[in-house]
C-alpha cells in the first residue's frame, strides 16, 4: 500500500454552484496532485481539538498553507493585518508532535516554528522594506533562494534555486529548530529538525509549481 499521508485542511466559506457562502473543509488540490505524484495515498483531515486521534492511521502529514497563526500562540499581541484562525491552530497544534514525518508548507512552517519555541514577523514588509513576497492579492511572488549546505532541505532540493512565495507573515525566530534556508532578502525559507528522521518546514509553496521534491522526500521517509 501507499504511504497514507494527512494534509490539514482550511475551513472558510465558498461558493460553488448554487450554494453561496457555505462553510467548507478543504484544501487546494494542488497538494493531492503533489502526494500523489510522489507516490502518497493524500487523507485531508479537518481541523479538531481531537485531530491527533487520526495519527494512528497516517504514515506522514503535510501542514498546509493558509491564514495566520493566531499571535496568542507565541505571546504577541495581534497586528491589524494578521488574520487568524484560532480553531484551525487548535486542530493543528495537536497535530505536530506526532512521531511522523512532517512538511510544513507556508502556513504550516510557521506553525511549526511556534511549536517549537518561536516567533513570527507578524508583517514581513515592515521587516524586508518590499512586497515581493505577495505582490498582490492572489499573485505569487519569485526570488532566490539559498540553503544551509549539508542540510535535509538542501538535499531535498538539490541545492540552491529559485522558488515561488505568497506570505506576509515571516518567521522571526524558529525556536528549537535550525534555519536551513533563506531567501534573497535573509528572511527565513527553511525550518528543520535535525533529531527527527524527517521534519522539514518550507515558506513557498512547492505544490503550486508542481515541484514534488518535498513531497517524494516526505513520502519516502514516511514508508
Amino acid at each position: 500500500m501507499r504511504p497514507l499521508i494527512g494534509i490539514t485542511s482550511y475551513v472558510e466559506p465558498i461558493t460553488w454552484g448554487v450554494w453561496r457562502d457555505v462553510s467548507a473543509a478543504f484544501v487546494p488540490r494542488w497538494y493531492v496532485r503533489a502526494v500523489e505524484a510522489a507516490g502518497g495515498r493524500a487523507v485531508v483531515i479537518p481541523p479538531d481539538t481531537e485531530s491527533a486521534e487520526i495519527l494512528r492511521v497516517l504514515d506522514g502529514l503535510v501542514l498546509a498553507g493558509g491564514p495566520d497563526v493566531d499571535a496568542s500562540r507565541y505571546g504577541a499581541a495581534p497586528d491589524p493585518r494578521t488574520d487568524s484562525r484560532p480553531a484551525r491552530d487548535a486542530g493543528e497544534f495537536a497535530l505536530v508532535g506526532a512521531d511522523l514525518p512532517i512538511l510544513g508548507v507556508c502556513r504550516g512552517m510557521q506553525l511549526l516554528a511556534v511549536a517549537y519555541g518561536g516567533r513570527l514577523h507578524q508583517h514581513l514588509p515592515d521587516v524586508v522594506g518590499h512586497d515581493k513576497h505577495r505582490p498582490e492579492p492572489g499573485v505569487y511572488g519569485s526570488h532566490g533562494v539559498r540553503f544551509l549546505p549539508g542540510s535535509l532541505v538542501d538535499r531535498v532540493m538539490g541545492g540552491d534555486g529559485t522558488v515561488n512565495s505568497y506570505h506576509h507573515q515571516g518567521v522571526a525566530d524558529a525556536g528549537r529548530l535550525t534555519v536551513s534556508g533563506w531567501a534573497d532578502d535573509g528572511s527565513v525559507e527553511a525550518v528543520e529538525d535535525p533529531a527527527r528522521p524527517f521534519l522539514l518546514g518550507v515558506q513557498w509553496h512547492p505544490e503550486v509549481d508542481e515541484d514534488i521534491r518535498p513531497f517524494r522526500a516526505l513520502v519516502a521517509a514516511s514508508r
